[in-house]
């Protein structure tokens, strides 16, 4: 292997920039080998599965208490603690909420250390909800397709800790031997990319693959407890007139159904992966590999089409300019459901009209969001009590000042809470007798 070089990861690929290489992205039908086509077809196939044959959807009969909890990220403690706060949990984070639904907005994992209890509890409360008549959300945020689709940039030590089994220590070495072989194979294709992504010696890739990394990505592809999990959340969900979401609906999404979000969303993870397995059944990268080796590598591929001088196959270039397109999909895009922060940036008066125009597509009175951490680190109603942004850095590690809260919904009343206050934020009531709080 070459000579050592810095690890850093600085590259064409900025947190979620896109190479755009020989034009326009196209769609087209994945090339795939006999190998893995029976596999890769499931995909597709499972992405358009009505929703509702999924796993079980928000169901809008049990929508006279309900709490919306945003990003956790890790912050097991104190997401324990807020539950408990909001009457949903006991001391030994049993589902005490009877029938209330509990809307758990995204950002499950990433940056703090406990990602994996965190998810664990979810997954418990959602049986023990069900099994009393109440029920619990989980939504998509953005850190989870991130983690899906393996931009690992966030996840902790102690994550990838948390995933260590006895043996994990032979698969590291036997991965890096396979890591030592790919990297020969491409020898001529690597200095033309100029990206310090991929290890050049094995103290950097050991470094880079800590004890659990590849134990944490296996875990949440499609055949895992906690990737099949994920796929199954919707993005958006609308109970008892509220659409909840973790990032926002932008105005310019307005012309699809949330279905059409939901459906649209879960049809791209399962294309990633499809396009994933037939870039490893072509031996383009390993099964291991991060979102940023594979943009690197599916790159470089482009580049030893150029370089050959003769026409490439149609369908294999578009698979690649497809995968190279991934930011710009509807669950990786600045305008998507996930990402959209114009609930946060707008103005009174701008966002008062755009969010009028959300709401009367999908006839509901309000819209809840997460994804942006509140500068005053409390739940904000905005637009005349339309809009309610309830991210308040509850890994107060990360963000100094945040704080664990929830929003209480309930007779029209919109409650913050937190674990030594409360605030009545806007009250529909109160607002029809002219009684603004």
């Amino acid at each position: 292997m070459p000579s050592s070089r810095s690890s850093c990861e600085d590259s064409l690929f900025s947190v979620r920039g896109t190479a755009n290489i020989g034009g326009s992205c196209v769609d087209g039908v994945f090339g795939r080998t006999r190998a893995t086509e029976a596999f890769l077809w499931l995909f597709l196939i499972v992405a358009c599965i009505p929703s509702n044959l999924y796993a079980k959807e928000a169901s809008d009969t049990a929508t006279e208490h309900m709490v919306a909890i945003g990003d956790v990220h890790g912050a097991f403690d104190d997401f324990c603690l807020i539950l408990r706060r909001a009457g949903l949990t006991d001391e030994q984070n049993h589902w005490t909420g009877g029938r209330a639904t509990l809307i758990q907005t995204g950002d499950l994992i990433d940056r703090g250390p406990k990602g994996r209890e965190t998810m664990d509890l979810v997954m418990k409360l959602e049986k023990e909800a069900g099994t009393a008549g109440g029920q619990v959300v989980p939504l998509l945020g953005n850190h989870e397709v991130m983690n899906v689709l393996g931009d690992l940039r966030y996840v902790p030590p102690q994550s990838y800790a948390s995933f260590v089994n006895n043996d994990s220590g032979k698969s590291r070495e036997t991965a890096y031997q396979q890591y030592v072989a790919w990297y020969e194979s491409h020898a001529k294709t690597l200095p033309a990319l100029k990206q310090p992504v991929f290890a050049a010696t094995k103290e950097e890739w050991m470094a880079k693959h800590p004890p659990g990394f590849l134990e944490y990505r296996e875990a949440f592809g499609p055949d895992r407890s906690y990737g099949q999990w994920i796929r199954q959340h919707a993005t958006v969900a609308k109970l008892g007139g509220v659409v909840f979401v973790h990032g926002g609906i932008s105005p310019s999404m307005i012309s699809w159904s949330l279905d059409q979000i939901n459906s649209q969303v879960r049809k791209e993870l399962a294309e990633f992966e499809k396009a994933k397995q037939d870039l490893v059944a072509r031996k383009v990268i390993l099964p291991f590999f991060t979102l940023q080796e594979i943009l690197v590598a599916a790159q470089g591929e482009l580049l030893a089409e150029r370089a050959a001088g003769k026409p490439p196959d149609a369908a294999y270039h578009n698979l690649l300019q497809r995968v190279l397109a991934v930011n710009s999909w509807t669950c990786m895009s600045d305008d998507g459901p996930l990402w959209f922060r114009g609930y946060d940036q707008w103005s009174e008066e701008e966002g008062t009209s755009q969010v009028q125009k959300v709401l009367a597509a999908y006839d509901a009175a309000h819209i809840v969001v997460a994804h942006t951490v509140q500068k005053v680190t409390h739940i904000r109603s905005r637009f005349g009590g339309r809009a309610f942004l309830i991210d308040t850095g509850m890994l107060s590690s990360y963000w100094p000042g945040g704080t664990a809260s929830a929003l209480e919904i309930s007779a029209g009343k919109f409650t913050a809470l937190y674990l030594d206050s409360q605030e009545v934020v806007f009250d529909s009531k109160a607002r029809a007798s002219g009684k603004v709080n």
